[in-house]
């Protein structure tokens, strides 16, 4: 009999009215090596749906399930660590087979890893990492390498910039404090601009992700310096920003001021998100290093192997591109994000 595959998504306070204990299985079945990938059951928690990125990275993980034939439980934590939390523990309830989940933060995971690892449940960490007194506690991590996507943004300036003098001053928005994709850009940027005496760091501020706290950030430095894109009366010359939607805002706000980029202000952004790539054509964005959102096809593939104990790396970075201004860019395929 042909079985049929499914997603169940779920809210968090659906979560904590118990409705899946009431569902869960009563024993975990031990089904024969030869037919046990076509009953996994994945449960999968994502951080939220802050942005066309997370969006495709959550389609990625659906569509990918689909095609292996893994039914996928999805909870969306709507950028809350306790509701992911929450969420880990009704997989472990339901007695999913694998847990796949995108860290908010990095730390503050132990109790709840250990819970799964003692129901026996291999956990999949996606996207970002995480901090843990025992590695035991997680099988595997799959994403990108947020360290080397700061140096390249950082690489990228030093081309630019070679052989003309400074002072050149950098305005950077980080991702969300604590999570190990904002943390590793901004230690890879600062581990090679930081040789380079003619960079300064004159502003940085959190902007968690999101596109509306980019537009606050631009409005906010305007409001406090006669709508001039200057901190403490220096210009900056540079514009960082740890992902594209907080460029996007940051952009749409000095472009309604008058205030043109990808000339005397040269802008730098991370993931390659389709609306920033047409800005990098558009010559208002210089760089653009890409954050390859498409984990789902390597997420199934693993959660095959743990399923029968098959051994997978413990780490396991995607592949990702760099595009800038001096590249061709008429080449670059649809993004989908």
């Amino acid at each position: 009999m042909q079985k049929s595959f499914f997603f169940i998504s779920v809210s968090f306070y659906i979560f904590a009215t118990g409705i899946f204990t009431a569902c869960s299985r009563k024993t975990k079945e031990r089904i024969p090596v030869e037919d046990h990938h076509s009953n996994i059951i994945l449960g999968f928690s994502q951080i939220g749906a802050e942005s066309a990125w997370r969006t495709f990275n959550t389609n990625s993980m659906k569509d990918a399930a689909v095609k292996a034939g893994i039914q996928l439980l999805y909870a969306n934590a709507e950028q809350k660590q306790e509701n992911q939390i929450k969420a880990i523990r009704s997989f472990i309830v339901y007695q999913v087979d694998v847990i796949a989940f995108v860290p908010i933060v990095q730390e503050g995971w132990d109790n709840v890893l250990r819970e799964a690892k003692d129901a026996q449940i291999p956990v999949i960490i996606c996207d970002r990492k995480i901090k843990t007194a025992d590695s035991s506690l997680y099988a595997c991590y799959i994403g990108t390498d947020s360290l080397e996507e700061g140096r390249n943004a950082a690489r990228f300036l030093e081309k630019k910039y070679a052989g003309k003098d400074g002072p050149l001053n950098i305005l950077e928005i980080r991702g969300t404090d604590g999570s190990s994709v904002s943390d590793g850009r901004r230690d890879g940027f600062r581990e090679i601009i930081g040789k380079d005496k003619r960079f300064s760091i004159i502003y940085s501020e959190n902007g968690d992700y999101l596109r509306s706290r980019g537009k606050e950030i631009a409005e906010t430095i305007l409001k406090n310096n006669d709508k001039k894109l200057r901190i403490n009366d220096k210009p900056v010359n540079i514009i960082v920003s740890s992902n594209d939607g907080m460029m996007l805002g940051f952009l749409e706000v000095l472009h309604n001021n008058g205030i043109p980029t990808g000339k005397d202000i040269t802008v730098v952004s991370v993931d390659a998100q389709q609306e920033a790539i047409d800005k990098l054509r558009a010559k208002e964005i210089n760089c653009v290093v890409e954050c390859n959102p498409d984990l789902g096809p390597k997420v199934m593939e693993f959660a095959k192997k743990l399923v029968v104990h098959e051994t997978v790396p413990r780490l396991t970075h995607v592949k990702e591109r760099v595009f800038t201004e001096y590249d061709n860019l008429d080449n670059i395929s649809p993004r989908g994000y």
